[in-house]
């Protein structure tokens, strides 16, 4: 073998002057064997290139080159299987995870700046491709990888990082840092080539992905970024000494993909955030898949996802999350599944999806919502369904939907609403919900909606508009007879109007509302006619029984006709029809003659309600 440090076996000399070729030593046959010669690598065979000086920095900052012999075995072992891209495993025991990587011994430990010279210079075998390939070691040291350009693949499954990772600006093939352990990993604006592995990741600290540029797609399934929040334990402080810092209870992003380019898929089944997740700005091409994930950041942010661009669905079923949620101006080109998840932010928002653009559906089914869910201007052409769930916000508002556009709006079966629910100029196709489930307090000012289900009572339906806070509102009232009538309930429909016109009457100064009671009373406001057949049947009877017991006198009994009491108080009752006999004939009598007069007034009274009735049911129609 060829003795001699990095810089000779650059220039093909030793300290001395002379060619390797002189001074190198015979073969052992185990080297003959693999097909050594000395312009092979000296390190693991690697073929015929030379090896790449290895580099390291003193405490002074300095770089100088490192010798061969300064390499640990563990190092030394990955220096042999790079060339050919095999794998080196430390683990002692299959599936042992990285958590307990502070303890491994320098038999699995690596030095950040081995695999960095590794990576950036290291030897090359002809035919094979370079990748570099760790389980199970303990990395020291910080992997400074910042603007590099790393031309292989990069696998450190398993291991623990003692520093953060650096690659800002990087460009790479294909990371994966599945199963490992680090402090913290700053990858702005990293290219990679292919996919981006982290897989069941423990990071301690922040994870900053901002304006990468991913060709592949991205894997944080079961990963757990950032660290719970710590309240303090210590006693109180004396008198007069400053307050310590309030615990940080919202702490920083600790995961950064705002501004990220993700030509595939983003998959974050299970993840596990403590802290803000941020994806502001983000464009995912494929699915953004967020099953099973916790995102943990109490009165704060746990997604931000201001105008997010998803390509495809947005999946979220079974998520848990401690914070708002905001998807301001996201568009998501598929559905958006928050299906039985659960959002708490007590008295704040839980979902901020104001100008949310999504290209299917909303599904919100079995949700439970602690705090105000926010879809002002939201646009979903398809079914937004909350069947099943549950929304509360006691004394605020549970759920703001004005100028929402949707195809369908389900309430099917959800828990009655705790909190003010907003859909003022809202517009709808369908509008599924029970009068049960609505709150006590409602805002519906310019909602409309093609129809409403399931079928009720108009009965049933009234109670609600009396409950809408701004108070008297006539379109709500006309909307849902427009509702009743193209399924062809008209009676359902005549009663939504009679209970307007008493809701207005309410409005009215007294001496208006006195004469809304009557017309109330004698016609229904000229939608209950048969009330005004009830009356005038009735004055009749009382008239005719009246004046059959004491005959009117005549006023000239000579021209008289034969008097006819039914038809005389007919003509007291009926104005301008004039049957002869109220002419002829004058009542007897101070309390027949009082019964006159209240005939007479009656009779114009139902007269002026019945055509009040009629024009106002005509102009309507």
């Amino acid at each position: 073998m060829i003795a001699g440090g990095p810089v000779e076996l650059l220039l093909g000399v030793n300290a001395e002057g002379k060619s390797l070729e002189e001074v190198a030593t015979p073969l052992t046959a185990v080297e003959a064997s693999k097909g050594c010669c000395w312009k092979d690598s000296c390190i693991g065979h690697a073929g015929p290139r030379t090896a790449a000086p290895l580099t390291r920095t003193d405490p002074r900052g300095h770089s100088r080159a490192m010798e061969i012999d300064e390499l640990t075995p563990a190092e030394l072992q990955v220096w042999q299987a790079f060339p050919r891209g095999t794998e080196v495993d430390f683990r002692t025991a299959p599936g042992e995870e990285a958590t307990a990587g502070s303890t491994w011994g320098p038999e699995r430990t690596l030095r950040a700046e081995v695999l960095r010279t590794l990576l950036l210079n290291g030897p090359r075998t002809a035919g094979e491709t370079a990748v570099l390939k760790v389980t199970g070691a303990r990395i020291t040291g910080r992997l400074d990888l910042q603007y590099a350009t790393v031309d292989c693949p990069v696998h450190l499954w398993a291991c623990y990082f003692e520093e953060e990772v650096d690659l800002y600006g990087a460009q790479l093939r294909r990371l994966s840092l599945g199963v490992s352990v680090l402090p913290s990993l700053h990858a702005t604006s990293l290219r990679l080539d292919d996919s981006l592995r982290m897989t069941l990741c423990r990071v301690r600290g922040p994870v900053r992905l901002a304006g990468a540029r991913i060709t592949g797609a991205v894997f944080l399934d079961r990963a757990r970024i950032g660290e719970p929040a710590q309240e303090s334990d210590d006693a109180p402080a004396p008198p007069g000494t400053p307050a310590p810092p309030a615990p940080n209870r919202r702490r920083e992003d600790v995961l950064q993909l705002n501004g990220a380019v993700i030509e595939d898929h983003l998959s974050a089944r299970g993840l596990t955030v403590h802290g803000t997740f941020r994806v502001h700005g983000t464009s995912i091409a494929g699915t953004l898949d967020l099953d099973e994930a916790r995102l943990d950041c109490p009165a704060g942010t746990a997604l931000r996802g201001t105008r997010l661009a998803v390509g495809s669905d947005l999946k979220a079923r079974y998520l848990t999350a401690n914070g708002e949620l905001c998807l301001k101006g996201a568009a998501i080109a598929g559905t958006l599944d928050l299906s039985d998840s659960r959002l708490d932010n007590p008295t704040d928002t839980t979902l901020h999806a104001s100008t949310l653009s999504v290209g299917a559906d909303l599904h919100a089914m079995r949700l439970v919502s602690n705090g105000r869910i926010n879809l002002r201007g939201a646009r979903i052409p398809g079914q937004l369904n909350f069947a099943h769930a549950s929304l509360a916000n006691p004394g605020g508002m549970a759920l703001r939907a004005s100028s929402l556009v949707a195809g369908e709006l389900w309430f099917r079966e959800a828990r009655p609403i705790r909190g003010t629910v907003s859909l003022r100029r809202a517009q709808l196709d369908l509008l599924h919900i029970t009068p049960a489930t609505w709150p006590d307090e409602v805002r519906l000012d310019g909602l409309t909606y093609t129809t409403l289900a399931p079928h009720e009572p108009a009965e049933r339906r009234l109670a609600l508009l009396w409950r809408d806070k701004d108070g008297h509102i006539p379109f709500s009232y006309e909307q849902l007879t427009t509702a009743y009538r193209r399924i062809g309930d008209d009676g359902a429909a005549r009663t939504v109007q009679l209970a307007k016109q008493r809701r207005h009457r309410s409005t009215l100064p007294p001496y208006a509302r006195l004469w809304g009671y009557v017309q109330d009373a004698a016609v229904g406001y000229g939608f209950r006619p048969v009330r005004a057949a009830a009356w005038l049947f009735s004055l009749l009877l009382i008239g005719t029984l009246a004046y059959t017991a004491e005959h009117p006198r005549a006023l000239k009994p000579d021209e008289a006709p034969a008097f006819n009491a039914l038809v005389y108080t007919l003509d007291l009752l009926l104005p301008i029809i004039d049957f002869g006999q109220e002419s002829a004939y004058t009542p007897t009598g101070t309390g027949f003659q009082w019964l006159a007069y209240a005939l007479i007034i009656t009779g114009w009274v139902l007269a002026t309600t019945i055509a009040a009735g009629v024009t106002r049911t005509i102009s309507r129609q």
